[in-house]
């Protein structure tokens, strides 16, 4: 009997999830995508970061800075993903997240039930807000480690 061996990986499926969903983004400097899944490899919710539900994009700003900027409206992906899950129970559950939590999410995260966080990407790890994050994380019990990707490449034709 022929058993196939080139499928992927939990990890990927559920990074390459969480990369697609970040491809919703509207945000021009941005796109974070998150998946959570539970402890049986289901996913219970995903999410990307942008304005909350009944905000149009092209009424709002994008702009990073100044005295309005999308700060005040954007709503992060990995608390999407928590809002976004109103039927699941999200106690032990994993998420993975292509950018690394800042410490609001973290909050959200620990506060979910959360034990576990996968990331693709920390390019702020050097910044006060993602050190608090990381110490809070820890502090709750919650695991995290860095996405090892193999090198594989997909590609979809969508």
């Amino acid at each position: 009997m022929y058993e196939r061996t080139d499928y992927i990986s939990w990890d990927e499926y559920f990074m390459g999830i969480a990369k697609l969903s970040a491809m919703r983004s509207k945000d021009p400097n941005t796109q974070v995508g998150c998946c959570i899944v539970s402890d049986k490899n289901r996913i219970l919710s995903v999410g990307y970061n942008g304005f909350p539900n009944g905000i149009p994009d092209a009424e709002f700003t994008w702009a990073r800075e100044g005295e309005d900027n999308k700060y005040f409206y954007t709503t992060h992906s990995e608390l999407n993903a928590i809002l976004n899950c109103r039927n699941a129970n999200l106690e032990g559950a994993r998420m993975y997240v292509t950018l690394f939590p800042c410490y609001e999410c973290a909050k959200a995260i620990i506060q979910s039930g959360i034990r576990s966080l996968v990331y693709a990407d920390d390019k702020y790890a050097d910044t006060p807000g993602t050190q608090a994050s990381k110490r809070m994380l820890s502090r709750a019990g919650v695991r995290f480690e860095a996405y090892r990707p193999d090198g594989r490449t997909v590609n979809l034709d969508l």
